[in-house]
């Protein structure tokens, strides 16, 4: 601990690094300064009353991405939700469309290109979304069913975000980390003094079986994020060796290095993909309840299944966690082609011992991709499932067949009557988040240390150690 604060005292001595960490420090104080201001014309009463309802559909997804700006209908209501899709929509095109691709190629220029193109999609998406988002608003009497209320909301909301694009990419430029990451980060983050006091309260009441609860969750906490920083920082080297060879009148020596592939590529991106997909038809039907008076319909039937199909319902999970795994291999594919990796290293005379170059070595980075990406669907099913079943509890009584039986065994056993229902807490306690907030700060820490290393102070762990983040 003592290296850790000498640590912390040396990133304040840098000037530069300092005036860095403060302008950070200012920009995300912006934003939460931002959560406070409530757009104009809503109906605080009827919000609070309607939220209540749809907490668990899509909008339940964009207020944890907002930071908890979506719920009170803030300037800042959608984050930075439309540039996170923007982003993504222009790493699926290259894959789409060749002419794409060879912009991306171009370098320097390329990049510069594509960012710009993901902002215009940004406002373009923030634009469709604020207008849906303000239909919603009037049709639950929210604000008033008038085309100047409407017309406020999508300026104002479209507006916020995108000043919250311009803080993450001040915050990228001129400060400590990466600034969107660091803005839902921070979003996360104001939600957790919350929990802590929830528990705390439950600590005090001096009930045996609370307590017991609240060490239970505090101990698989810890250990969920132990497992994800040892997961992100885990690395597979596949040695690379080059050959020598002669530029002109120069001659180059043989050199050997590595490629470290992660277990865990994907991130957090397959999670939000899933939770989205699933979200979407709870929103609609929301948006499109049954008639009361019709009970038999086919319609009344298939809303009656969806309302009991969020988190905790064994049929919920599973397509979860099937979509997880399946988005895992999808996004893989995508962001890592074995092909071009392939080519590229024999473009450059590297190969990797005992395996020909070109279409070898790109089966044989499938097979160790496809293993590690096996191995991190996994990881993130259980960083996914795990945080679900303490808080919403896994609803044994809706399975088939033995459903009922089982659920009156664990309601009679003492220890394991609380799987069915969950621990009862309400503050947010998801995988999402964790993934979140541990990767963000793996990779912030990660900057920091590197600039004091740079300039010959120790780093966190002292000296020899590196922390390494989640892209280092």
């Amino acid at each position: 601990m003592e290296k850790f604060f000498g640590a912390v005292q040396n990133m304040f001595k840098i000037p530069e690094l300092r005036k860095r960490i403060l302008f950070t420090l200012g920009l995300l104080a912006v934003y939460r300064f931002g959560a406070h201001v409530q757009a104009p014309g809503i109906n605080s009463a009827q919000l609070e009353r309607v939220w209540g309802e749809v907490a668990g559909t899509l909008l339940g997804v964009l207020d944890l991405f907002s930071g908890g700006n979506f719920r009170t209908i803030s300037v800042f209501a959608l984050g930075v939700t439309p540039y996170i899709t923007a982003s993504i929509i222009m790493q699926l095109l290259p894959v789409l469309s060749p002419a794409m691709k060879k912009i991306q190629e171009e370098g320097e220029v390329g990049r510069q290109k594509m960012n710009q193109w993901t902002r215009y999609s940004t406002v373009v998406l923030c634009a469709v979304q604020t207008f849906f988002v303000s239909t919603w608003l009037s049709r639950n009497q929210i604000i008033p069913e008038t085309w100047w209320a409407t017309a406020m909301i999508v300026v104002t909301l479209t507006t916020g975000t995108i000043f919250v694009m311009w803080l993450g990419e001040q915050i990228t430029e001129r400060g400590v980390g990466n600034g969107i990451s660091l803005l839902i980060f921070a979003g996360i983050v104001i939600g957790l003094p919350r929990g802590i006091m929830q528990i705390s309260e439950r600590v005090g009441s001096g009930d045996t079986t609370l307590i017991i609860g609240v060490a239970f969750l505090v101990a698989v906490l810890i250990a969920l994020i132990a497992l994800i920083v040892y997961v992100e920082s885990a690395r597979r080297n596949i040695a690379i060796s080059y050959a020598s060879r002669k530029v002109g009148n120069q001659t180059f020596r043989g050199q050997e290095t590595a490629l470290p592939l992660k277990i865990n590529m994907g991130g957090v991106i397959p999670v939000i993909f899933a939770s989205s997909v699933l979200a979407m038809p709870q929103t609609l039907f929301s948006a499109f309840p049954a008639d009361p008076a019709n009970p038999d319909s086919a319609w009344s039937k298939v809303f009656t299944f969806f309302q009991q199909f969020h988190g905790g319902d064994p049929y919920y999970e599973l397509v979860f966690l099937s979509l997880i795994v399946v988005f895992t291999f999808f996004y893989i594919t995508i962001i890592f082609n074995t092909d071009e990796v392939a080519d590229n290293l024999r473009k450059h005379g590297g190969f990797i011992a005992g395996i020909r170059p070109g279409a070898p070595t790109a089966d044989y980075l499938n097979g160790i991709l496809t293993r590690l990406t096996t191995v991190g669907a996994i990881y993130l099913v259980l960083i996914a499932f795990i945080p679900q079943l303490l808080l919403s509890g896994f609803k044994v009584a809706r399975l088939p067949f033995i459903g009922t039986a089982v659920d009156n065994f664990l309601t009679s056993t003492s220890g394991l009557n609380w799987i069915p229902t969950g621990l009862g807490y309400q503050f947010y306690f998801g995988g999402t988040s964790l993934l979140i907030l541990v990767g963000v700060a793996m990779d912030t820490v990660s900057q920091i240390e590197a600039q004091l290393v740079m300039r010959n102070y120790e780093g966190f762990l002292g000296a020899g150690s590196r922390l390494r983040g989640r892209r280092s």
